[in-house]
């Protein structure tokens, strides 16, 4: 994102097949960023679940619940933004 914003570094974008699983996704993140001490910038979205963006400056985190990231398709328009994908969960070591 960096070479396409002056706002972010990152985007991550993730996806629960319920709005209560995004929810537990954006607590999972939060407890492991708060771990190695950094906290949001805010937090939005988190009551509803269906779209939550958690912005920690130079990365900014969308968790969504499945339809409304096909909905609003951010992978469309970001397109020229280079992609990393990664399917297979990262486990605690």
């Amino acid at each position: 994102m960096a070479e396409l914003t002056d706002f972010t570094q990152y985007f991550i974008i993730a996806s629960g097949a319920s709005d209560r699983q995004a929810q537990a996704i954006a607590d999972s993140i939060h407890d492991k960023m708060k771990e190695h001490k950094v906290l949001p910038v805010g937090v939005e979205g988190y009551n509803e679940g269906k779209w939550i963006l958690m912005d920690y400056d130079d990365v900014i985190i969308h968790v969504c619940y499945g339809p409304i990231r096909e909905l609003y398709d951010l992978e469309r328009l970001w397109h020229d933004a280079k992609k990393v994908r990664r399917r297979k969960a990262v486990k605690d070591k």
